[in-house]
C-alpha cells in the first residue's frame, strides 16, 4: 500500500470549449473549433458538457466526492470575442460567477489562459505564428490576471504547447489541417513560449499572491530495440523535438546544445526551419528564473523504431485498436507490438513511463520548483446500465498512475497534486462524445450526471490518502 502525503490535491481536470458548450451564447466570439466541426459535420461543440450552465451541479459533485482542486480554463473569446478590443462583460462575469462557486464547495481553481482556443479572428491571421498574437494573449492574460486575481492562486498560460502545434501543422486533426509542416511547428511552438514567457513576466510584475505555471504534455520516448543503435537515435530525436525543446526552453531560456543540433537536424532533412527573433531569449530566460510550476500531462509513453521513409500518419479516432500509424521523416516510427497493454484508441498503458518523466524532470532540471500532475486519464467506451457505470479499468489505470508518482515522491521529487482527466464526460477534439475520460457520466441528450465507480474509488482515495 503506497500512502499519498497529506498536502497532496486530488483533483480533476476541464477545458472551456471541451466542456462548457455555450460556444454562440452571451456573446462569446467565434473559435476556429466552430468553423471546422461544422465542415467536418461529424461532432459539435454544443452542447458538449453545458458546464457554462450546469457548473453549480459539477462543483457540488466535487465536493461531495473529495475532490479539492478543479482545473478551468478562461476562453479566451468569451472575454474578448475578437481577441483583443471591446469587452464582453458577460463573459467576465460569467468566470466571476464560476470562481465563486469553486470557492463555495471548497474545490480550488487552477486556471488556464489558453486550452487549444485561440479567437477565430486572431487564427484566420496566422494563429500564433503571426507575432501579433503574443501581444494580444499577453494583453488578454494581464486583463485576467488584474479582474480575477483576487480569487485564483493557481494560473497556468498555456495547456499543451506540443499538441496545438502539432496537431495544426504536423498530424492536420486541428484546424487549419495542415500536414508534415514541421518548420512551421517548430515556429508555432517556440512563439508560444516566448507568449508565456512574456505572461510570466507581465504577472511577476503585478505582485500577486499566486503562483503561475505551464503544462506540457510528456511522453517519455523509449527506443524499440534495447540494443539497436538506430533506435537509440530515434527516439532521441523525437524526445528531443517533443519533450527537450519545451522544458529546455522552460528551465533553461534557450536550447542546450544537443537539443539545438538535433532540432536543426530534423528541420533540415524536411527543408524547413525557424526564426529566433531578437529578444526572445532574453525573456525566455528570465520568465525561467520566474516560473512557480510545471504541469505534467501523461497518458501514455512511446516506443520508437528507426524509419527512413516519407511521412505516413493515421491517428486513430474512433476506438478501433490496431489502427494507428506514426512514421515521420528525419525522425523514426511508433511501435505498438510490445508486451504492453493499450487502450482502444491504441494508447500504450505504461505508469513506468510517468515516474521516469518526472525523475528525470527532477535530474535534468534542478531549477524546477514543484510539479503538477495535471492531466492523467483513460478513454474508455462507458455503459451505464441502471443508472450504474462500472469503468473498473479506469481505476486500474489511474491507481497505477498514483503509485508511480507516490514511487516519485519517495525519491524526492515535489509533486503536489493530480488531475485526472477529465471531471465529467466531456467534448474530445478528435473523437466528439464516443471516447469518455470523466468521473462522472454525462448522458449528452439529457445532461444528467451519475457517478461512475471510479467516482466512489477516487473518493475513498481522497479521503485515506492510501493507493491500494
Amino acid at each position: 500500500m503506497k500512502q499519498l502525503p497529506d498536502d497532496f490535491i486530488l483533483g480533476a481536470a476541464t477545458a472551456a470549449y471541451q466542456a462548457e458548450g455555450a460556444t454562440q451564447e452571451d456573446g462569446k466570439g467565434r473559435v476556429a473549433w466552430d468553423t471546422y466541426l461544422v465542415k467536418e459535420g461529424k461532432y459539435s461543440g454544443d452542447p458538449a458538457s453545458d458546464f457554462y450552465h450546469k457548473y453549480p451541479i459539477d462543483l457540488e459533485l466535487s465536493e461531495k466526492f473529495g475532490i479539492k482542486g478543479i482545473r478551468v480554463s478562461i476562453a479566451w473569446s468569451r472575454i474578448f470575442p475578437k481577441g483583443y478590443g471591446e469587452v464582453n462583460e458577460a463573459g467576465v462575469q460569467f468566470y466571476h460567477k464560476l470562481i465563486d462557486e469553486c470557492h463555495k464547495h471548497h474545490v480550488e481553481p487552477y486556471v488556464t489562459l489558453h486550452h487549444f482556443d485561440t479567437p477565430e479572428f486572431l487564427f484566420d491571421q496566422g494563429d500564433f505564428l503571426n507575432r501579433d498574437t503574443i501581444n494580444y494573449f499577453v494583453d488578454f492574460a494581464k486583463f485576467c490576471f488584474k479582474e480575477y486575481g483576487n480569487k485564483v492562486k493557481y494560473w497556468i498560460t498555456f495547456n499543451e504547447i506540443l499538441s496545438v502545434s502539432a496537431g495544426q501543422y504536423l498530424l492536420g486533426k486541428f484546424p487549419p489541417n495542415e500536414r508534415f509542416e514541421t518548420g512551421k511547428m517548430v515556429q508555432s511552438m517556440h512563439n508560444m513560449m516566448v507568449a508565456h514567457a512574456r505572461t510570466v513576466l507581465a504577472f511577476k510584475e503585478l505582485k500577486l499572491n499566486s503562483e503561475i505555471g505551464i503544462i506540457h504534455i510528456l511522453e517519455q520516448r523509449y527506443p524499440y530495440r534495447l540494443d539497436n543503435d538506430a533506435d537509440k537515435i530515434a527516439a532521441q530525436k523525437d524526445d528531443t523535438m517533443a519533450n527537450k525543446f519545451l522544458l529546455d526552453l522552460t528551465f533553461k531560456g534557450n536550447l542546450a546544445a544537443d537539443t539545438k543540433r538535433i532540432v536543426n537536424q530534423i528541420l533540415q532533412e524536411n527543408n524547413d526551419s525557424y526564426i529566433i527573433y531578437d529578444g526572445d531569449i532574453d525573456e525566455l530566460s528570465e520568465a525561467a528564473k520566474l516560473i512557480d510550476f510545471l504541469g505534467v500531462n501523461y497518458y501514455q509513453s512511446t516506443f520508437v523504431k528507426e524509419y527512413r521513409g516519407e511521412n505516413n500518419i493515421n491517428l486513430n479516432g474512433t476506438g478501433e485498436k490496431g489502427t494507428s500509424i506514426y512514421a515521420l521523416k528525419g525522425i523514426g516510427e511508433y511501435k505498438f507490438d510490445m508486451d504492453i497493454p493499450r487502450t482502444d484508441w491504441d494508447w500504450l498503458i505504461y505508469p513506468k513511463g510517468l515516474y521516469d518523466m518526472i525523475m528525470r524532470i527532477v535530474k535534468d532540471y534542478p531549477n524546477y520548483k514543484k510539479i503538477y500532475i495535471t492531466e492523467n486519464g483513460m478513454g474508455y467506451k462507458d455503459n451505464i446500465e441502471n443508472d450504474e457505470i462500472d469503468d473498473q479499468p479506469r481505476i486500474d489505470y489511474v491507481k497505477e498512475h498514483l503509485k508511480a508518482i507516490c514511487d516519485a515522491i519517495h525519491k524526492g521529487a515535489n509533486v503536489k497534486g493530480y488531475f485526472l482527466w477529465s471531471l465529467m464526460d466531456v467534448f474530445s477534439w478528435a473523437n466528439g462524445y464516443n471516447k469518455r475520460y470523466g468521473l462522472f457520466y454525462v448522458d449528452f441528450e439529457t445532461q444528467q450526471r451519475y457517478p461512475k465507480k471510479s467516482a466512489y474509488w477516487y473518493k475513498k482515495v481522497a479521503e485515506t490518502r492510501k493507493v491500494c
